[in-house]
């Protein structure tokens, strides 16, 4: 366990929201703040972008996934969460989710788990070691992939020299390489903690010491707490918190040693988004692009969280501004318009909605917003807030569309083709078989999916309703 000095320290003058992720806005946190590397631009077609094709008898890839996010900002505070999930598998196995991801799984200075301090030490305040494996075990019963949050940008000391935090201990006993570092494992122009290692490789974090990945030795034992997790515990994927703070070469180094490119993993690469004033700019191609680099870093081995499909699509149906889901070249605006195979669409998570509402999508619209990305290219997440605690008509709203989607074959890389996006319509048919009207204008005019051509209505809600053509018998849902 970490000194209680250290905690109370940590929890007085650090216990902020900054504990994960910074507001996308014009005023991003100094912290948290990029420190642009300058990269060639480069046009990235969805079409070229696509996997390669995986041999019938060995399956492999992810292009069919559906994530779940199991649990918000407060779930640390309920009594063993890890249960509470483990209570409603059965319930999003009814999704069709085939991912489900779980909240870092170490002993941290923070409630939620984003300060890590002993990573062997998996008693959280989620639950302790035996309830995460027996959640775990239950995850993959039922079929589905479990998904843990990987915290190793940085990590909280447990003792301090020459008045800075930057001693670890090692409590735990465990295979492979000690944990018991010393401030060489800090970044050497780390501001805070008085680190000798190499360069950071990333943006800083300012709450705790960031990580030297540039050192052998610390990757080394890195990669053998991930395959503890992965052999010993039975996670099969990774979701890699604030991957902004080391370079995305390690992630392919990380993901190679332990579970392999093809399983799902997911970056959270926040990227910020170009604004005029209060006014979100229409074009977000640089935002796209440093995630495209990104992926490119760590040879296409991570999928990347796509925030600027998050951040166009909810100004789009709060403004009434659906021209904004069209990007000069006809294709959706976000990463899904350039590289929908490695692209995870959300509508909210633990840091922009739940309590701590940095940048929540509009309340009244998120079934609109599941619409767009039930319905659309990329790899959808659903968050639990959303599926398990708003009530059952956005519970219903979404796991019907989740059905429509799979009911259809829509994946990652499916075709969408865009035929109208307006003030205030938005029209696209994706796959031939479906059909997505979002805005509030009613009259389509001649864009309304005709009976006659086999169009039926699957479902519908506040500015949005969704068709199928030729769908099996399936009375549509409200």
């Amino acid at each position: 366990m970490l000194v209680q000095q250290q905690a109370s320290r940590l929890q007085q003058q650090r216990c902020r929201s900054v504990f994960s992720s910074p507001v996308i806005s014009r005023s991003t946190p100094r912290a948290l703040a990029v420190r642009v590397r300058a990269t060639a631009t480069v046009d990235r077609p969805a079409a070229s972008a696509a996997p390669e094709a995986v041999p019938a008898e060995k399956p492999k890839g992810y292009k069919d996934a559906i994530l779940i996010q199991s649990f918000g900002w407060d779930s640390c505070q309920k009594k063993n969460w890890y249960k509470t999930i483990q209570s409603k598998l059965d319930d999003i196995k009814a999704l069709t989710a085939t991912h489900v991801w779980l909240p870092p799984p170490s002993q941290s200075v923070s409630d939620q788990g984003y300060m890590p301090g002993q990573l062997y030490n998996l008693s959280s305040k989620y639950g302790n070691k035996q309830d995460l494996q027996e959640l775990v075990a239950a995850i993959n019963e039922k079929g589905m992939f479990p998904v843990a949050d990987i915290v190793i940008n940085h990590r909280c000391a447990d003792e301090m020299t020459d008045g800075k935090w930057n001693k670890f201990r090692d409590d735990v006993s465990h295979d492979g390489h000690k944990i018991d570092w010393g401030k060489w494992a800090i970044t050497g122009n780390d501001p805070v903690f008085g680190g000798s290692g190499n360069p950071d490789t990333g943006d800083d974090y300012g709450p705790a010491p960031d990580l030297d990945h540039a050192n052998p030795e610390l990757r080394e034992a890195l990669k053998h707490w991930l395959q503890h997790l992965q052999q010993d515990i039975g996670f099969r994927g990774w979701r890699l918190d604030f991957v902004r703070g080391y370079g995305a070469r390690f992630v392919d180094e990380y993901i190679s040693a332990t579970v392999g490119d093809d399983m799902f993993n997911v970056g959270e690469y926040w990227t910020d988004l170009a604004w005029n004033g209060s006014e979100l700019e229409a074009c977000q191609d640089s935002a796209r692009q440093r995630l495209c680099d990104w992926i490119d870093g760590n040879k296409k081995t991570c999928t990347a969280f796509d925030f600027p499909t998050k951040g166009i699509l909810q100004e789009a149906v709060k403004r009434q501004q659906y021209w904004r889901l069209k990007d000069k070249d006809g294709k959706p605006p976000g990463l899904i318009g350039w590289w929908p195979s490695k692209a995870v669409t959300f509508i909210d998570n633990h840091d922009t909605g739940s309590t701590q509402q940095h940048w929540p999508f509009p309340n009244d619209l998120v079934g609109a917003g599941y619409a767009y990305i039930m319905t659309h290219p990329g790899i959808p997440c659903v968050f639990w807030d959303h599926y398990v605690t708003w009530g059952a008509e956005l519970h219903n709203t979404i796991k019907t569309l989740a059905a429509i989607r799979r009911r259809n074959g829509i994946v990652a890389d499916s075709k969408v083709k865009i035929l109208a996006a307006e003030a205030d319509l938005y029209v696209a048919e994706v796959g031939c078989t479906v059909m997505l009207k979002m805005g509030a204008r009613y009259d389509m005019g001649s864009l309304v999916p005709k009976e006659a051509d086999g169009w039926k209505v699957a479902t519908w809600g506040k500015d949005f309703c969704v068709w199928e053509k030729n769908p099996p018998a399936v009375a549509a849902a409200k």
